[in-house]
């Protein structure tokens, strides 16, 4: 018979291949010419031994043999393929007919048994059969281990997963959870299971992990995430914060769509999460927060920061009626320390100071770091100004005492302004920038100390940028003048020295005097360019005259402490009289008490190697700041200046000069020389030549003038002789 097909197999699409043995020849050509006529390709092996070959060779789909062969028989061949073909399915056809030999054939994994002589009808729908069964038994066990396979992929992946994956049940009690909470908080799985979820919880996020399983809008369609912080097991690590995503689950389908091979669990989980560590992030967001509102280096409140502080606290103290002040702090010397040491040393100085300005404070008040050496204070709720005298006395204390810089012991003071809400300002930038001016009052007036703003500190603003931007034109166009002050010899009113005093002449305002503009260069740091430009034309003027025929000359000139303070200050300061080669012995620097004591030790050294060198140092306005008899030892000193303020005590009689007579005695016994300033009156002189007085300096003589007029009255003999 024939086919119009071949039969095909199902899972390959191709026919399939049968093995057919028999030791008859005859038989076992027919059945394979039956076999192939139905389309099925068909390999023949003559007695068992041939089939066990083959099959070593070869696989197949199918295999029909006889029972009864010599030598190997056809269980023989049965056991054989079962070991090496394990897939390969068996059909016997044989003559025998006993119950026996078909219980057996069966027991041994035959699929079917067929009787000599066969029906080829009945024979070609057996194979049909098996074959169908071989394909379904071959899709069902490819379909179990396919499950297999996937249900421990799942397992694999459930247990890898970076995330902590968990179910709950009813209440919250733990059903499953996989291997990464022991990686992540130290909790072993099984000492889990049945414990409430919120025993993991950090105590302040349970209520918010409660109400989330409970809430009813939560399904799989709508998740709830929620971050929480989860308590890691023992107390040697810090909590570390999760992403926990959870939703409700169908306990039928749990199994099914997880691989979770747990029945038990998923018979009562109800819900299904995962808890992802977010612990990184949430730390690089805290960090980046802390950078936009803090200062990295003193970790305090930054401008942003503060600002908004003073905000608030301006709206609370508006609301409730109540007061409030700003500070705004100034390092005084810190520049010294920071050019004289480097920004490393500077940095831990600001460290430092930090660290005792945060102990003088109320809980509540507000130190922030405004930029460089500046530092605000917001006091939110104060009863009156003494509550900010105390603090601001508090905070000028604690910066008494030096700071310890490695090998390097320092100073450092502190200047403060003050302004209170709502007298000094009702705003926020108002506040600030008053207590800002209060602070450079401060400053004007010898620093280390603390001010309220008042009205009468009030500046226009415009103006006072307008008068810097001209000052810095006038360095620019050459606007600055000396104006020369004779210093006279109190007995022969001869002119032995002049001190050097500038005056700036205005294009529109006329000539203006040093109180007009200096305060401003000493705030904009301009003072160091403007001195150096008034000593260099006084040295380049009174040098001509020195050359001229003057060699006694003294040139006095006034230097700031922001000049003296300058780590290169005695460098810069030779420099200059060698490139006007001015005699360094006919120069005498001013500088006042103030200065010397702000740091004793430097200054002392400075002052030494410039002695050394042959300049002259006087000590300006004496009387009027420390008046240590102790730093007059220490320091090489050539000459005392009287006050001025001193010299106009003296009247008709001694009782108004005790102060002129104690200083002018202090100095002959230490060896000074004095220069009285100011000396106004033919009394005045009188009095100052009887106790003995050197040098005056005053409008009894002359005002500072010009350098033509002072040139004038060089090549006179003398200016003046009063009546002795």
């Amino acid at each position: 018979m024939t086919t119009d097909c071949k039969p095909l197999l199902p899972q390959t699409g191709r026919p399939a291949e049968i093995l057919v043995v028999d030791d008859d020849q005859r038989l076992l050509t027919s059945l394979a010419t039956l076999l192939k006529q139905a389309g099925y390709e068909i390999t023949e092996a003559l007695g068992g031994h041939a089939a066990c070959q083959v099959l070593k060779e070869r696989t197949f789909d199918l295999a029909m043999l006889d029972l009864r062969m010599p030598g190997i028989d056809g269980f023989d061949v049965m056991a054989y393929a079962a070991s090496v073909r394990p897939d390969c399915g068996v059909i016997v056809v044989s003559g025998e007919s006993a119950f026996t030999a078909v219980s057996r054939a069966l027991r041994r994994g035959a699929l079917d048994y067929i009787k000599k002589p066969f029906d080829p009808e009945e024979l070609l729908e057996t194979v049909r059969n098996v074959l169908g069964q071989q394909s379904l038994l071959r899709d069902h066990a490819d379909v179990q281990s396919r499950l297999k396979k996937s249900e421990a992929l799942h397992r694999y992946i459930v247990n890898s997963s970076p995330d902590i994956v968990f179910m709950l049940d009813q209440d919250g009690r733990i059903c499953f959870i996989n291997n990464k909470v022991n990686a992540l908080l130290g909790y072993m799985p099984s000492e889990l299971i049945g414990q409430h979820f919120s025993i993991m919880l950090d105590e302040q996020d349970v209520a918010r992990g409660t109400y989330a399983i409970q809430d009813t809008s939560v399904s799989s369609e709508n998740p709830r995430t929620l971050e929480v912080r989860m308590k890691t097991r023992g107390s040697r690590k810090a909590n570390r914060h999760f992403e926990v995503t959870a939703f409700p689950i169908d306990p039928d389908t749990w199994h099914h769509n997880t691989g979770i091979d747990d029945r038990a669990a998923s018979q009562k989980a109800r819900f299904y999460g995962t808890a992802r560590d977010v612990t990184e992030r949430k730390e690089a967001e805290a960090f980046i927060n802390f950078q936009a509102y803090h200062d990295l280096l003193t970790r305090l409140p930054n401008r942003a920061l503060f600002k908004d502080r003073l905000n608030l606290a301006i709206t609370h103290a508006r609301r409730n009626d109540q007061k409030l002040a700003v500070m705004f702090l100034d390092l005084d010397r810190f520049k010294v320390v920071n050019d004289t040491l480097g920004h490393a040393m500077g940095d831990r100085l600001l460290q430092a100071v930090t660290r005792r300005l945060e102990g003088c404070l109320r809980k509540g008040d507000t130190l922030s770091r405004f930029g460089g050496d500046e530092f605000t204070l917001l006091l939110p709720a104060i009863h009156c100004e003494d509550d900010a005298k105390q603090i601001a006395q508090k905070l000028i204390d604690a910066l008494n005492a030096p700071f310890k810089l490695g090998e390097h012991e320092v100073f450092v003071g502190i200047s403060i302004g003050i302004s209170v809400f709502p007298e000094a300002g009702d705003s926020m930038d108002q506040l600030i920038q008053n207590a800002d001016i209060a602070m450079y009052h401060v400053k004007d007036k010898g620093k280390g100390d603390y001010r309220f703003f008042t009205e009468n500190m009030s500046i226009d603003s415009a103006n006072r940028l307008s008068l810097e931007r001209d000052l810095r034109l006038a360095l620019e166009r050459d606007e600055l003048r000396v104006y020369y002050q004779p210093q006279v010899c109190a007995q022969s009113g001869r002119i032995i020295g002049v001190e050097a005093l500038v005056r700036w002449q205005h294009p529109e305002r006329g000539l203006l005097y040093p109180g007009e503009f200096l305060p401003l260069a000493e705030e904009t740091r301009l003072i160091d360019e403007l001195s150096e430009r008034v000593l260099a034309k006084a040295c380049e003027q009174v040098g001509q005259w020195i050359r001229g025929g003057h060699t006694d000359l003294r040139l006095a000139v006034n230097l700031s402490p922001l000049q003296v303070e300058h780590p290169r200050f005695v460098e810069r300061l030779i420099q200059q009289l060698e490139a006007f080669d001015f005699p360094a012995g006919n120069l005498e620097i001013e500088i006042t008490e103030n200065v010397i004591m702000n740091d004793l030790d430097q200054i002392s050294q400075k002052l030494r190697e410039l002695a050394d060198y042959g300049i002259r140092i006087a000590i300006d306005d004496f009387g009027t700041g420390y008046s240590s008899l102790n730093y007059l030892h220490r320091l090489p000193i050539h000459t005392l200046k009287v006050d001025q303020s001193f010299v106009r005590d003296i009247r008709n009689s001694d009782d108004g000069a005790c102060i002129v007579n104690a200083i002018v005695a202090m100095a002959h016994g230490l060896k000074l020389e004095i220069v009285a300033e100011g000396v106004e009156t033919d009394a005045q002189l009188h009095y100052l030549r009887k106790l003995g007085c050197h040098q005056v300096q005053g409008f009894f003589y002359s005002p500072p003038r010009p350098s033509e007029a002072i040139y004038l009255a060089l090549q006179q003999t003398e200016l003046k002789v009063a009546a002795v």
